[in-house]
């Protein structure tokens, strides 16, 4: 449509895209100045779709774009390219299964049944892992710091206790069948080896203390 004919408008830019002729990036949101025409000859279910002329930010090289009613979204014409949106993919493969889900419905009632009661299997386990990630966290949140500090020092007397216990019942059951017997050695019988020479020269009498371990 001629300049005259067409309607000027501030807008912001929908999508993120990448000017053919310098390459530049032009991110979504970006503010701009535009022109706005009615694209003659093609509607969407009787809704009306607009083109719109803006230039680079940076070249001043001239894009267009126009309304897709049919998507929600905006489709670059002319002069620069639309940059890779993962979630776009996600989108349309979500959308092909539901229209492949759809055909195969179409006339199957027992096809449409099978796949409504795998949805209702499917949320009824989503409802239940819910009600389990509540329950766990109204227990955690029902325990606090202070109650865990308090019931460790509660504890920790009695532990000790238990621990001194257990040591004396080990030194008991390894001291229960061992008998101790003292021979005490007359003076008559150190006659010939009175003195016993030790480390250093010196001499002393020895008394022998035998332990006997009985096994």
């Amino acid at each position: 449509m001629p300049k005259n004919q067409q309607i000027k408008v501030r807008m912001m830019l929908p999508m993120s895209i990448r000017c053919s002729t310098c390459g530049n990036y032009i991110y979504k949101g970006t503010k701009f100045n535009s022109r706005k025409e009615d694209v003659i000859g093609e509607t969407y279910l009787g809704i009306q779709i607009f083109r719109f002329y803006f230039k680079c930010t940076k070249c001043s090289a001239e894009i267009t774009m126009k309304t897709d009613p049919q998507n929600s979204d905006y489709v670059v014409e002319s002069g620069a390219a639309r940059n890779f949106e993962p979630w776009r993919a996600e989108d349309e493969v979500v959308d092909e299964e539901q229209r492949k889900r759809d055909a195969e419905e179409m006339g199957d009632a027992m096809k449409s049944l099978e796949n409504r009661t795998l949805d209702s299997k499917r949320e009824m386990d989503i409802l239940s892992a819910l009600d389990e990630m509540k329950s766990m966290k109204s227990r955690h949140a029902g325990v606090s710091v202070d109650a865990m500090l308090e019931a460790l020092q509660r504890s920790a007397p009695v532990q000790e206790d238990m621990l001194e216990e257990e040591d004396e019942a080990l030194i008991k059951s390894i001291f229960q069948g061992s008998k101790e017997v003292t021979r005490r050695i007359d003076d008559g019988e150190l006659e010939d080896d009175d003195d016993l020479t030790i480390s250093g020269g010196e001499t002393s009498q020895v008394s022998f203390k035998i332990c006997l371990m009985c096994s």
